[in-house]
């Protein structure tokens, strides 16, 4: 059986959303299982010594602009939030706890979170709008709210984000296939070359 696709995603990143609507179309076609793990750019960036895009002249302003480019290109819907970027840590938190669950769910309401942040302009970061989003996926709020504040979720996540970067990944959408590493939404392309012919 073919070794899993890893997607490394963080919730603040748009091109990490777009390639979340896109991983599993491509993955599906040849067979392959995809590993959804949220990082947290912020603990990345710690170490690259990176900035949120918004914040660096030219490149942000850029940059805005060719998230809703890509977009509309691709058919997704996206609208840039009014808060951004956010911290990923109550999404990202409740993902883990959900994986532990159900890896098939878990991947839905990443989506769903995804969608709240980028298409509705619901902050997410807010740990009450993340329940909000996990009880429209038909989880029991009680259960939710336990998951993402439970101490044994926040060192599973924070054990992760550190597996993450020791493994090289340093940004989002990053995705690693039979050890093969590719960084950006824009590399989705050469994902499925990949895939298709077994590596060049």
């Amino acid at each position: 059986m073919p070794a899993p696709i890893d997607f490394y995603f963080d919730f603040s990143s748009p091109y990490g959303y777009l390639a979340a609507t896109r991983i599993e179309d491509v993955a599906a076609k040849y067979g392959r299982w995809v590993n959804w793990q949220p990082i947290l750019l912020g603990s990345v960036f710690k170490i690259t010594g990176g900035q949120p895009l918004p914040s660096l002249p030219l490149k942000g302003d850029y940059a805005k602009r060719d998230m809703a480019r890509c977009a509309r290109l691709l058919g997704i819907p996206f609208a840039y939030p009014g808060k951004f970027p956010i911290s990923g840590v109550a999404p990202s938190r409740a993902v883990t706890w959900l994986q532990s669950r159900d890896q098939q769910k878990a991947k839905e309401l990443a989506l769903a979170l995804y969608r709240a942040f980028f298409v509705d302009d619901r902050d997410i970061s807010n740990p009450d709008v993340t329940i909000e989003v996990a009880t429209e996926q038909g989880h029991e709020r009680a259960a939710v709210t336990a998951g993402i504040n439970d101490q044994a979720v926040k060192d599973t996540l924070r054990k992760e984000v550190e597996a993450s970067i020791a493994k090289g990944v340093f940004g989002s959408p990053y995705f690693v296939i039979d050890g093969e590493p590719f960084w950006g939404h824009d590399r989705i392309d050469q994902v499925e070359q990949w895939l298709a012919k077994g590596g060049w």
